[in-house]
């Protein structure tokens, strides 16, 4: 690499360091808000151990005051590979709670500790576990719904699809997709091979990408939309859950297109999958800058609706759950989605 092209390497990151300190500053009168209630509440078990691997951990989010196993979230976040968390799940969970609904977020080795086969194999363990011993939480194991965002929706689904591949076979494993009620894929991409270069453009260069994805020729085995297309895993696909997708028109840092593609394979492969497109929405929209206006939020309601159509006696429980509160102020959350990074 030339000095020049070092020099536009190192302004771009710069500039990007920047937006996001911006991005976060901005954001900041939710963030402090939501750390307090991640720490401080009662409803919130941190960490807890679901295998031997670093940070095979996740967080659980308890309703209060209801009685009965509830229905369970389990949720992968996002972070493109790298910085990926599950604290960054607390908003979500919180939301979700205040509903009645059990949420587990699940995290995961991160590059360079890990790469995307270590991910896959530690969500897929995170759900085993979820799956066995949600129960002993106040969780019921029949109601359990598979949540993913950004590159975590891209890691869920990898999981979810080799699950259903897995169990044509000669599957050993502690859990089966016919334990999940559904699917959610939030802001995902679901094909590596159109975001090779997509993402290098953006900062998350070719050689890096390459390097997390374990090299060129494993992208289409990571590739959820490529690898429902083959006609050797037909039988799997009939397996999978409902597929519901979510995605912003104005996504920048994952196309919609992603996910127009990935619904498209579903439903040529006879899979029962929908998608929810919101127009002018970004990447962070759906999962942060909605939930901290307040107020109604479309994308969680949909998710809701289908927990509540499957169990409607939560639906009548629930009903009187009053308005998510303002976090942020208005101008504060424009301001932040026009530095975004994201």
């Amino acid at each position: 690499m030339h000095d020049n092209d070092l020099c536009r390497v190192g302004y771009r990151w710069i500039r990007q360091f920047l937006a996001l300190c911006c991005y976060a500053l901005l954001l900041m009168p939710g963030f402090i808000q939501v750390l307090y209630y991640y720490f401080f509440s009662s409803q919130v078990h941190r960490s807890v151990v679901y295998g031997e691997q670093p940070r095979n951990r996740l967080d659980l989010y308890i309703p209060a005051g209801t009685t009965g196993l509830k229905p369970v979230v389990a949720f992968v976040t996002g972070g493109a590979w790298i910085i990926g968390y599950k604290g960054w799940g607390a908003l979500l969970g919180r939301r979700l709670a205040e509903r009645g609904i059990l949420v587990a977020c699940i995290d995961y080795r991160n590059f360079p500790q890990g790469t995307i086969g270590d991910m896959v194999e530690d969500v897929s363990r995170g759900i085993s576990f979820v799956c066995n011993n949600i129960a002993s939480y106040g969780g019921d194991p029949e109601r359990i719904y598979l949540v993913g965002q950004s590159a975590g929706a891209h890691i869920a689904a990898c999981t979810l699809v080799n699950q259903a591949i897995s169990e044509c076979g000669e599957d050993t494993s502690t859990w089966s997709v016919v334990q999940l009620k559904a699917y959610f894929g939030i802001s995902g991409g679901y094909n590596l091979l159109n975001l090779v270069d997509h993402f290098h453009r953006r900062g998350l260069y070719r050689s890096v990408f390459l390097s997390i994805m374990e090299g060129e020729e494993s992208l289409k085995k990571f590739s959820p939309e490529v690898v429902v297309k083959e006609v050797a895993v037909r039988s799997a696909v009939s397996l999978l859950p409902r597929i519901i997708l979510f995605h912003g028109t104005a996504d920048c840092s994952m196309p919609s297109a992603e996910s127009e593609a990935f619904l498209d394979a579903l439903q040529q492969r006879g899979a029962r999958a929908d998608l929810f497109l919101y127009e002018g929405k970004t990447h962070t929209d759906l999962f942060l800058q909605d939930p901290l206006r307040g107020g109604r939020d479309k994308m969680l309601e949909e998710i809701v609706a289908v927990i509540q159509n499957d169990d409607p006696g939560l639906s009548a429980q629930h009903l009187a759950v009053p308005v998510a509160r303002r976090l942020v102020p208005e101008f504060m959350l424009r301001l932040a989605g026009r530095v975004s990074p994201f």
